[in-house]
């Protein structure tokens, strides 16, 4: 009986962590397969952990890896990757937005062959304006980058153990986990499902998070922005000596006149403006190589009941 894997990242969750596995096993038992459900605490700061500990006392398909502190979720998913045995795994948010009813859908598609079956949710339910700016966001990312990202499809997927091993052989450390599942390639499935609302808690994503995570997906699968930076000097300088033809040829037919103000600000503010968000666009890659040289873990461990692991 083939063994699968449950990955569920979890940072201040204390509240759902019980519902969350008692969902997960009317599930699972009634499917022909062995499982494990591996928690990973992010480092919460409420009950949390204890919450996993009782359960893993009691359930020995519990695992769990806590983490020293909160690494982040992409910390959290990879250490999860890292020690699953399972023959496929199934990474889920802990906050059952992601609705374990969907696990027999997708291992179905996983016995008919494919590597990767995602979860695909509607935007039923969530802001107007978050919606739009997602959409917006999705269609800027698939345009500048090598690869393609579906606007609804998140972590909530099924990865087959060639997946699994094919994930862990990319060692970079400023990781964005859904251009990785994109850029190994391998086939997939996609299923759909409406909206699930958070049961209890709030989302740990405030609007600044989300930003740095699309900066971050932009900026990990390309160098196009850079190419943008070369492209508007050269528009720039390109347009300042057409001006400057322009004038000069003024000058000759008119004679010197007064300098204007609203010319030189504008020339200041425009010039400035620009090589100060190139200058941030070179700085933002220049941070990730810096990053990458110094090798630093992607996170440690605090207490785990798993095996031990290479750290990456």
């Amino acid at each position: 009986m083939k063994l699968i894997s449950i990955v569920v990242p979890a940072y201040n969750e204390e509240h759902n962590i019980s519902s969350m596995h008692e969902k997960l096993v009317q599930q699972l038992d009634a499917l022909p397969y062995r499982y494990e459900i591996m928690f990973i605490n992010d480092g919460s700061s409420d009950g949390t952990l204890e919450e996993i500990l009782s359960l893993a006392k009691v359930h020995k398909y519990v695992k769990y890896i806590s983490l020293t502190r909160n690494f982040g979720k992409e910390a959290a998913i990879l250490a999860g990757l890292q020690r699953v045995k399972g023959e496929a795994v199934i990474l889920m948010d802990s906050d059952l937005q992601h609705p374990p009813t969907l696990i027999g859908e997708m291992l179905q598609g996983y016995e008919e062959g494919f590597h990767q079956v995602v979860a695909k949710r509607s935007r039923v339910g969530d802001p107007k304006l978050r919606s739009f700016l997602s959409s917006l966001y999705y269609r800027l990312i698939n345009s500048i980058t090598d690869v393609d990202l579906m606007d609804g499809e998140g972590d909530f997927r099924l990865l087959s153990r060639k997946a699994i091993n094919s994930i862990l052989t990319l060692s970079e450390s400023n990781r964005f986990s859904k251009g990785l599942f994109s850029w190994i390639g391998l086939s997939k499935k996609t299923i759909c499902y409406e909206n699930v609302l958070r049961e209890d808690g709030d989302s740990k994503w405030s609007f600044g998070s989300l930003v740095n995570y699309g900066i971050d997906g932009i900026l990990s699968f390309n160098t196009k922005p850079l190419r943008v930076c070369f492209y508007t000097g050269f528009i720039v300088l390109f347009l300042s000596l057409i001006y400057i033809g322009i004038t000069l040829i003024q000058i000759i037919k008119e004679g010197i006149g007064a300098p204007g103000y609203f010319t030189t600000i504008t020339a200041i503010l425009v010039l400035g403006g620009i090589q100060l968000i190139s200058l941030g666009v070179v700085g933002e890659y220049i941070g990730r190589i810096y990053n990458e040289t110094k090798r630093r873990p992607n996170f440690l461990v605090d207490v785990s009941n798993v095996d031990e692991y290479d750290e990456q």
